[in-house]
């Protein structure tokens, strides 16, 4: 019996590169039906934008989430910065925001949104997208698609803050979502001035001892290769993993198998 966890991040439209990761890790079958019984596969946000088939790799993570609960398994999914703008643009396009573009249509379209996605967008699309968490807890992990300290802006629990999120987004205010995009920055990782601290803070905030999030390709934060990425940038003596392999980049990508430590 498989009980282990496995993470993949931003995959931002790579189908076939995640249909291979999947396979390869015997994650799904040659059918890309779950093939991981009670195993756990979280996805840490950004599925559309930046390449050929965000509303495949939609599909795809959709059907594997159903099939997982069937036999007792689990896939989640994160809420990323791309899922929110997508949905915006979708409902609120021509409204002005403080991004660039100049409204959210616009706003996405620089964010690498192809018009494709948009027109492949169900309502079943939408509504799932609407019901993801931002954060998550696994153990004594914190998953999370930002390395940010905006999630804080919205509580001081895993609980809260999805609870607040949730409800912004349905209320569909023009100025709430632009904030909520504001808020998704890159706040924490190696080098940066106040690392540590802030991570601190959100673990001590959430209640967890590590984490993992996605939302700046590794190759930004170590300046190799895209192509060269392969495995989680590791770092802060262990309390951070980074597993944004920058697919859209080049990187072939890489599952991420959670290690069991306190």
């Amino acid at each position: 019996m498989n009980t282990d966890t496995y993470v993949i991040g931003d995959v931002h439209g790579q189908y076939a590169r995640l249909v291979r990761l999947l396979k390869d890790a015997k994650l799904a079958d040659e059918r890309l039906r779950w093939s991981c019984g009670q195993a756990a596969l979280w996805f840490i946000g950004d599925y559309c934008d930046r390449g050929p088939d965000g509303i495949g790799v939609l599909d795809l993570i959709m059907n594997l989430q159903q099939q997982a609960r069937e036999v007792g398994g689990r896939v989640g999914a994160l809420l990323g910065n791309h899922e929110v703008v997508i949905l915006a643009a979708r409902c609120m396009g021509d409204a002005p925001t403080a991004g660039p573009g100049g409204n959210f249509h616009g706003h996405w379209l620089v964010n690498g949104g192809l018009e494709l996605d948009l027109a492949r967008l169900e309502d079943r699309h939408a509504e799932w997208l609407l019901s993801l968490p931002a954060l998550a807890r696994v153990g004594n992990w914190l998953f999370m698609h930002a390395n940010s300290i905006g999630y804080l802006k919205y509580g001081s629990s895993i609980e809260h803050v999805n609870h607040e999120l949730g409800g912004l987004l349905e209320r569909k205010d023009p100025a709430e979502w632009d904030q909520l995009l504001g808020a998704m920055g890159r706040d924490f990782g190696p080098g940066k001035p106040g690392s540590r601290e802030k991570i601190d803070l959100l673990l001590s905030t959430f209640g967890a001892k590590r984490l993992v999030h996605g939302h700046t390709p590794i190759s930004g934060m170590t300046k190799e290769d895209p192509l060269q990425v392969t495995q989680a940038l590791v770092y802060e003596n262990g309390l951070c993993v980074n597993v944004d392999a920058g697919m859209y980049m080049g990187s072939s990508g890489f599952v991420y198998k959670l290690p069991n430590v306190g």
